[in-house]
């Protein structure tokens, strides 16, 4: 059995494992590279295994890095089945279909003002492509068997992070390969605690905070004095968010301090139409996260939601002071542009980042104190605070990473350490050797490992 590190390693996104039998070739995740440029490319290079020799696609979970690339594969020439959870289905569709729009919208925009090297420059793939993909996903619910062939078989199991989220148990060849996805943290908002493997011959492991213990600090407080300080300079508070779960995050947060009278009555907005949509998902799958059904209601009448562009244009020239949350969440595209082309260069406002910020990221940037950012081939002076609450990342830090792996009944043959950037990769596996004295393995990206 080989395995093919096709994405994910020693980088964070990107994710695609393909596991290769005599019998069946199985794809775990199918992502989108983000951040550094040099990565990005490589969403336009083709597939190391052509496509239409995949058997099965399995996927953790519907962020961009996990699922981005099915139109590519799809319309490369894959034409198996796709398996995930329920929400994980919604969410992708949602995903793929914001991508797509995002995409043909940079492109044309691109084209229009001549900033592209590209001529014409063109998207990854179209909205057309990104709906093909979604007759080819079957659900599956957690904790089932699922038969892929006489001796090949899967089930996923609840990874917290974002709503939908699994990891993944394979029975191939006699071996249990277990794939954590992206794992939530233990004490997660919204989320419940990841479940821990019991048996596994070979674990792929997560490690994008392996080098990192979230702080121990009052998030509602810090969220409250942001906010309070911001609007005293008349200032307007930020918060790029990833759609989905960090946005509802984000409104459960809002809304506590709301409930409690500890920020002022302004206008909170959510301007996302896919993060909208993602509430709707919450309603639909209430066992998957903390909230009832009356706390999702309770907290949607708090905020103006905005899907038009034309609402989006108004909010952003309206002078009272508020607070925004917007897409994308490393400020890599999306409607959050279009409020820090504003709002970015006017000391009294205040951008919050509130997830993790991959390399060669706008957010990465702004986090590290860059004094200056490109939007739409235009360079903007970063007046604006620029703050970050650490302990909101939908990932477990380093002890929830080392805690996971703590129920194993018999030492793994081997870990295999992945979607981290390197210094992370090297810390957890130190830890977990120290800990555990578990064998550690740092795959390469296009690696090829036999097991």
């Amino acid at each position: 059995m080989k395995i093919h590190f096709l994405g994910a390693a020693s980088t964070v996104t990107g994710s695609k494992f393909l596991i290769e039998t005599n019998e069946l070739r199985i794809l775990v995740d199918c992502g989108m590279f983000q951040g550094l440029k040099a990565l990005r490319e490589l969403n336009r290079e083709p597939l190391a295994v052509l496509p239409n020799t995949i058997d099965f696609v399995i996927l953790t979970h519907g962020h961009l890095d996990h699922c981005g690339w099915l139109p590519k594969l799809v319309s490369d020439g894959f034409n198996g089945k796709i398996f995930c959870s329920h929400p994980t289905k919604e969410i992708t569709r949602l995903i793929l279909q914001d991508s797509a729009k995002i995409q043909e919208e940079e492109a044309e925009m691109a084209n229009k003002n001549k900033y592209s090297k590209h001529n014409p420059a063109t998207p990854l793939y179209t909205l057309e492509e990104a709906k093909k993909v979604l007759p080819m996903i079957r659900v599956v619910e957690p904790n089932l068997d699922v038969k892929l062939d006489e001796n090949c078989w899967f089930k996923l199991f609840y990874a917290g992070h974002v709503l939908g989220a699994c990891s993944l148990e394979l029975h191939v060849e006699d071996k249990i390969l277990v794939f954590s996805g992206d794992l939530g943290q233990d004490d997660d908002v919204l989320m419940f605690p990841p479940v821990k493997p019991k048996k596994a011959d070979f674990i792929f492991m997560e490690s994008t905070y392996g080098n990192r213990i979230h702080p121990q600090e009052d998030v509602l407080f810090e969220l409250e004095s942001i906010i309070n300080n911001t609007i005293k300079r008349n200032g307007n508070v930020i918060i790029p968010s990833f759609a989905v779960e960090r946005v509802q995050t984000m409104m459960y947060l809002i809304w506590q301090l709301r409930k409690q009278d500890r920020i002022p009555n302004i206008k909170y907005i959510i301007d996302t139409p896919m993060g909208i949509s993602v509430l709707d998902i919450f309603r639909d799958n209430l066992k998957w996260h903390k909230l009832t059904a009356n706390d999702c209601e309770e907290m949607c009448d708090i905020f103006t939601l905005v899907s038009d562009y034309q609402d989006t244009i108004a909010a952003i020239y309206d002078e009272n002071p508020k607070v925004v949350i917007a897409a994308s969440g490393m400020v890599t595209g999306g409607r959050v542009l279009s409020y820090l082309e504003k709002y970015i260069t006017e000391p009294e406002n205040t951008v919050i980042l509130v997830g993790f910020q991959a390399e060669g990221t706008r957010g990465r940037r702004l986090l590290e104190g860059e004094k200056e950012i490109k939007f739409h081939g235009k360079f903007y002076p970063v007046q604006a605070n620029i703050m970050s609450i650490e302990g909101l990342s939908a990932h477990g830090d380093q002890n929830d990473l080392l805690n996971w792996i703590s129920e194993l009944e018999k030492p793994p043959t081997k870990i295999f350490l992945i979607h981290g950037e390197n210094s992370a990769l090297d810390a957890l596996r130190i830890k977990i050797v120290e800990r555990y004295k578990y064998e550690c393995q740092i795959p390469i990206l296009n690696q090829v490992i036999e097991i």
